[in-house]
């Protein structure tokens, strides 16, 4: 393998990182302002990978999103995971700050994703692609930020799905709740156990081009624009 194969492999590994582990920071530190200091007292605001890592979001659905293309003969896939959830008490926060305070908590990690994308898109657009006479360290610098900024789009139009378990799904559950509609409260929360595998089938199916690359593309255009 390349030099420059191991830098494109190393800056997406690192730009997931930043993506995820920081998606998960802001639901707890968002939390925390409403005096839920659940993920503070686990020690789930430290920005150390390794007390985010999830053997499936962060290993295994990461390595066969990247690689299972190339061994079936095409370009490398996108770089797709998630962090272990931060552990949140959602009774303190609705207590102190109501359902538009769980809301808040919901869309923190979405907001971060699309602040990061939108922050890497405006770096990309002034940066020259790198050619072969530019040094290693600016080859990793424009790669890790185009990764930031395709990943981080990634992340945001997935989590808004309505897919139980997931950032959407919660959010339209505590504004069902706010607003008394308990039937589609009760179907996410007793549906939560399907999540991963609705996420695996959108993956691993022609829906992926529909609910999630399509949307990728057209956020990335504007973008880039």
């Amino acid at each position: 393998m390349e030099s420059i194969d191991l830098i494109k492999i190393l800056a997406a590994v690192v730009a997931l990182a930043v993506a995820i582990i920081g998606h998960e920071i802001m639901h707890g530190w968002i939390a925390n302002m409403y005096g839920d200091t659940t993920a503070k007292n686990a020690g789930r605001l430290s920005i150390n990978p390794l007390v985010h890592v999830d053997l499936v979001g962060t290993i295994l659905v990461p390595a066969a999103t990247y690689f299972l293309p190339m061994l079936m003969g095409a370009d490398s896939g996108f770089l797709f995971g998630w962090a272990k959830p931060v552990p949140i008490n959602m009774a303190t926060v609705v207590a102190r700050a109501g359902y538009n305070g769980a809301m808040q908590v919901d869309l923190a990690g979405i907001v971060y994703n699309f602040t990061l994308a939108l922050v890497a898109s405006i770096f990309i657009v002034s940066m020259s692609q790198p050619t072969n006479t530019d040094g290693l360290l600016y080859i990793f610098a424009y790669l890790f930020i185009f990764q930031l900024l395709i990943i981080n789009v990634v992340l945001g139009v997935f989590n808004l799905l309505p897919i139980p378990q997931f950032d959407g799904a919660h959010f339209i559950m505590h504004l069902a709740m706010k607003y008394k509609i308990d039937s589609v409260a009760e179907f996410f929360y007793k549906n939560e156990r399907y999540g991963i595998i609705i996420v695996l089938i959108i993956l691993m199916t022609p829906l992926k081009n529909y609910v999630l690359i399509m949307p990728v593309q057209t956020i990335l255009s504007l973008l880039l624009s």
